[in-house]
């Protein structure tokens, strides 16, 4: 599994580089996009790991590249790059649900790029198809579910995973709901007991999940409806509580904090982690005895301490460069070549939808991950775009000489 995540690492970079230099990329910009999918430890180390979020990457990575592979007259002409784009992007919906903020990127992007000089209804047409191409696949797996399980949705992760979020912005002296629902909110002493959002969430000593659930509820709506309290009364509080979070992506250096999701779990260790046997997976105790390791998981060394000493020195992409890759796209989104800026606009909101989505619900340092191929590809496009609106703003017309 991890020799396959690799290479989807490997063939991620290769699509990024192969990408910028078709839109015209300079090479030096274009290696440099493909560098952090290759470099950043953080990336690598969640390749080792079996989790769907380098499978989401690498989807992610493929429909941008069919939408943004042809030249944007090619695209305006034929409706099929749009169509299997989106589609390709719907189906990484399937894979992890946040995807599912990409659906605005790609309505833009098409409802831009149709040829000559289209009305209302041209464009408006071009949506829906894109639209209905990202939809499609996300219908097919809610089908599959409902046939399967009886259930029309996503696998969930846990009951209300909006309430960890609502609960630490939430101040509790003003915020008005039932008697029942009241001891849902903790006070900054209880968030940090249990470990910032992602210990009201799961620990089993949060509020959600040792406060009584009241006759004739789940425990989801419950906690839905104390959520939905404390956005409607305190939005700014809970805007301002995922905005702070928000940017710890452009902090220069990645320190450990109490509030947030434990950042070690996404660094290499010099050696296997253990945990109390309740936590453990017995079956994979189980395969790792079938296989000779001689009753016990351990880490391969030296590799792993390189690996690890390279990642906390700072191996990684820092934050001001993706400040900075995020500037780049944002201004290449306003430039004024009309294909280039569609482009650099597909690729910078789609980066901005799906960081500031995750970021709506909780941070981790996993979750931002997407920025190592979305905010470099963004940044470099920005600069292609610039780079190529200004020297055609300056290039002498066919026929005349540069001299008098």
């Amino acid at each position: 599994m991890a020799a396959v995540q690799h290479a989807f690492g490997l063939a991620m970079a290769i699509v990024l580089y192969l990408l910028l230099l078709r839109r015209g990329a300079p090479r030096w910009a274009a290696a440099l996009a493909a560098a952090p999918v290759l470099l950043d430890a953080y990336q690598v180390q969640l390749e080792q790991m079996i989790m769907p979020d380098v499978l989401f990457e690498a989807m992610i990575t493929a429909g941008l590249a069919v939408l943004l592979w042809r030249p944007a007259f090619q695209v305006a002409g034929r409706p099929w790059p749009v169509a299997a784009g989106a589609l390709v992007l719907g189906a990484a919906v399937t894979v992890r649900e946040i995807g599912v903020v990409l659906i605005g990127p790609v309505v833009i992007f098409a409802a831009l790029t149709v040829a000559g000089r289209p009305g209302w209804r041209r464009r408006t047409g071009r949506a829906a198809l894109a639209a209905g191409c990202f939809a499609l696949p996300v219908l097919g797996y809610l089908t599959g579910t409902m046939l399967v399980t009886g259930h029309f949705g996503m696998a969930g992760n846990g009951p209300s995973p909006q309430y960890g979020r609502a609960a630490a912005a939430a101040d509790c002296a003003t915020l008005r709901v039932p008697t029942a629902q009241r001891p849902l909110c903790p006070s900054p002493a209880q968030t940090r007991a249990v470990g910032g959002i992602d210990g009201l969430l799961h620990s089993p000593r949060s509020p959600g999940h040792t406060v009584p659930v009241p006759p004739g509820l789940r425990r989801d709506e419950f906690l839905d409806r104390f959520a939905l309290a404390v956005i409607t009364q305190q939005p700014l509080r809970v805007a301002g509580s995922a905005a702070r979070d928000a940017v710890r992506l452009f902090a220069l250096t990645r320190d450990p904090d109490p509030l947030l999701t434990p950042i070690a779990r996404w660094q290499f260790q010099d050696s296997y982690p253990a945990y109390p046997r309740r936590y453990t997976i017995a079956v994979l105790t189980r395969l790792a005895d079938q296989h000779g390791s001689g009753g016990g998981l351990a880490a391969v060394q030296p590799f792993a301490s390189i690996l690890r000493a390279y990642q906390l020195g700072g191996g990684y992409t820092p934050g001001p460069a993706y400040a900075a890759f995020l500037a780049l796209g944002l201004l290449g989104a306003l430039a004024r070549r009309g294909g280039r800026r569609a482009a650099c606009l597909l690729v910078t909101l789609s980066a901005v939808a799906l960081l500031a989505g995750s970021d709506a619900f909780e941070f981790s340092w996993r979750y931002q991950l997407p920025a190592v191929v979305l905010l470099p590809l963004a940044g470099m496009l920005g600069v292609t775009a610039l780079v190529r609106g200004r020297q055609s703003r300056y290039a002498v017309p066919s026929g005349r000489s540069g001299s008098r």
